[in-house]
């Protein structure tokens, strides 16, 4: 019996996760239309400075599926990191989030609405059922996981 072979001649399911990380920067203005002026100031404190303020992101994706057999992988990490290129670096890299993209427009640009931005555009590019998780680092300490829940 070969490793991975069941005793019947099939071949075992082996799950793997495989993440990939990028980095962007990126400005933004935590503020909420839906909030006064002074509900805005109280909520999100210094973050609400009205010429916004910036981070270093960093994201990792997290894709989830059965080893082919063929290729002895889950994706090609080349394909995964031309989807990030597309969704990640080309539309957040280097940018207001409120001003240049129009998801933000009406959204409070929060990590967690990032990480939602993220994981839907991502879910339009990849296979069915392979994106697992996007864990979105706004700082060493302030990390936001989103699993399409």
């Amino acid at each position: 019996m070969e490793a991975g072979e069941l005793e019947n001649g099939a071949r075992a399911r082996r799950v793997v996760r495989v993440t990939r990380v990028e980095s962007f920067c990126a400005a933004h203005h935590l503020h909420s239309n839906f909030l006064s002026a002074e509900d805005n100031k109280r909520i999100f404190g210094k973050c609400n400075n009205p010429n916004g303020h910036g981070h270093n992101y960093k994201v990792e994706v997290t894709v989830c599926g059965e080893v082919n057999p063929v290729t002895g992988m889950v994706i090609n990490i080349t394909e995964l990191k031309e989807h990030l290129q597309e969704v990640i670096m080309k539309q957040l890299d280097h940018k207001n989030l409120d001003k240049d993209v129009p998801y933000f427009a009406n959204l409070v640009s929060t990590t967690e609405n990032v990480a939602i931005y993220i994981w839907e555009n991502l879910q339009r590019r990849l296979p069915p059922n392979l994106l697992y998780e996007v864990k979105v680092y706004e700082t060493d300490k302030n990390i936001v996981v989103y699993r399409g829940e």
